[in-house]
């Protein structure tokens, strides 16, 4: 096993990978900028060192685990992570890179052949364009006539869906959804190139966590599902999927192994799938690295797929075989970002000036964030995670519900308000949502405990306007009679 890594990234996920390291007894190597010199993974790593030109800047990084003596390098999510070239890059500098091969990141690097590959193999996948794209405007327009229909999904070629994604639904909408999308996804994953997919609407959204090691061995460790977008921003995901029964559950599960062992999977990756009314299913990627809602599996599976990662990368066999791998109860994942609920929940930094974390059993908080720390605007507002797990998916609900309320930051604004109204509506109890669901969904304003509470911070802004906060001292106070009256007699 590895001495001493180098962690390539920063936020909750760098925090995670260290942890896990730490409990492994491996040194870590922590990177950072100086907006984020406030982190936590700065505050916990073995060895600090400042980058001066980004996360994506490969050679940079690769020659600071050199100087540090790091084995390995751990990409975490995003930036690097999906990167061949860098994956060859540390191949040729005698540094492991925590992940899957460069072979089969090549293989993957190209969403519109994967796509291409899997379904020569007979696998459903959604319709899509057979080019992607990385040119200027006017070749966006000529290529146009070719896209399948609106509704429309463009995805980074490097990331697919999150960073990097847009909904086209108008073609008045194309050019702009490129060109914010080539944005995004150049700043995350250092590419501006996008491909197109035909858009299912409404639809559920599956992915399926999978590990394989360098011998062969492949499992998987069941489904979650992300449905509930804000945008392309996922808000709240949960395992297993609630809208799988049984037998698409064992459909679905045994589809992800085959198309992965199409690309001879060796590491942590999740294959992805959308559903349709019908309950149909399409393969849309594979995500070729740790995923940001790892925890759901980790908490119903019991596993550490971090530590599984560690072990795969020093070529180790799985340890875990499919019939070692069992679903305890039910998981939902809220993502927690600085984002300000008065103002179209736009991102906003600062420092935190308060933090209580939800605690108890069931419930897992992983965050870079403590009191008294600077959340910067340079990246990404996700700041935390909140997982609950119970016996069953209503008592996770309910748990989830208890733990938003007990989460409590000030400082900086917070989308808990819309999470809690989330896991409190109807759609979300019962389990019957789509990715439409949040489109035109205001929450429960006019809910009782909303006007309780409304009616508490009005009463509070009424005595602070009004009530004289100056001490007076009364009159009949002054002549000392009542000093008088406490004296022992002498």
């Amino acid at each position: 096993m590895f001495k001493k890594i180098l962690i390539a990234n920063r936020g909750e996920i760098a925090v995670r990978v260290l942890q896990t390291c730490r409990e492994m007894g491996i040194q870590v190597v922590a990177l950072y900028e100086a907006a984020d010199r406030d982190s936590l993974h700065v505050r916990l790593a073995d060895e600090v060192v400042e980058l001066a030109t980004g996360f994506t800047d490969g050679a940079a990084i690769l020659k600071i685990a050199q100087e540090r003596g790091a084995e390995a390098i751990h990409p975490g999510y995003g930036f690097l992570a999906e990167r061949a070239d860098f994956a060859r890059d540390c191949a040729a500098a005698g540094i492991t890179f925590i992940g899957p091969s460069a072979a089969v990141l090549a293989a993957l690097h190209s969403k519109v052949a994967v796509l291409d590959q899997v379904r020569a193999a007979g696998f459903p996948t959604v319709d899509y364009a057979p080019q992607a794209f990385d040119g200027d405007e006017a070749a966006l327009a000529q290529i146009a006539a070719t896209l399948p229909p609106c509704p429309l999904v463009v995805k980074s070629s490097r990331g697919g869906r999150g960073p990097g994604e847009r909904l086209v639904r108008q073609p008045d909408h194309l050019t702009e959804a490129v060109r914010s999308a080539r944005a995004e996804a150049s700043a995350v994953f250092g590419s501006t190139s996008v491909y197109f997919e035909k858009a299912i609407l409404p639809a559920r959204q599956i992915g399926v966590q999978i590990m394989g090691d360098r011998h062969g061995h492949l499992i998987h460790l069941g489904e979650r599902e992300g449905s509930l977008l804000q945008g392309t921003q996922m808000l709240v995901e949960e395992a297993p999927a609630p809208c799988c029964n049984d037998a698409q559950r064992a459909s679905l599960l045994q589809t992800a192994l085959e198309i992965a062992r199409l690309f001879h999977y060796d590491s942590a990756g999740t294959v992805e799938f959308v559903a349709d009314d019908a309950g149909n299913f399409y393969f849309t990627e594979i995500k070729a690295r740790l995923q940001t809602e790892h925890p759901l599996i980790e908490m119903v599976t019991q596993t550490d797929l971090v530590q599984m990662q560690l072990q795969v990368a020093a070529g180790d066999a799985l340890e875990l075989r499919q019939a070692d791998i069992f679903t305890r109860g039910h998981a939902i994942l809220c993502r927690v970002y600085t984002q300000d609920p008065l103002n179209r929940l736009l991102p906003r930094s600062g420092q935190i000036t308060r933090l209580r974390l939800p605690t108890g059993g069931g419930v897992r908080v992983d965050t870079y964030v403590y009191e008294g720390c600077d959340v910067p605007a340079l990246y990404n507002p996700l700041i935390a995670k909140v997982t609950c797990r119970a016996g069953n998916r209503a008592a996770a609900v309910r748990r989830m519900q208890r733990a938003l309320t007990e989460f409590i930051i000030q400082g900086v604004p917070a989308n808990l308000p819309r999470l809690l109204e989330i896991v409190q509506a109807g759609f979300f109890v019962e389990g019957h949502y789509t990715t439409e669901s949040l489109t035109h969904f205001a929450g429960s304003k006019d809910s009782q405990t909303a006007l309780s509470d409304l009616a508490a911070i009005a009463a509070v802004l009424y005595l602070r306007r009004n009530a004289l906060f100056a001490p007076v001292e009364s009159e009949r106070l002054k002549g000392g009679w009542h000093r008088s009256s406490r004296r022992l007699p002498e």
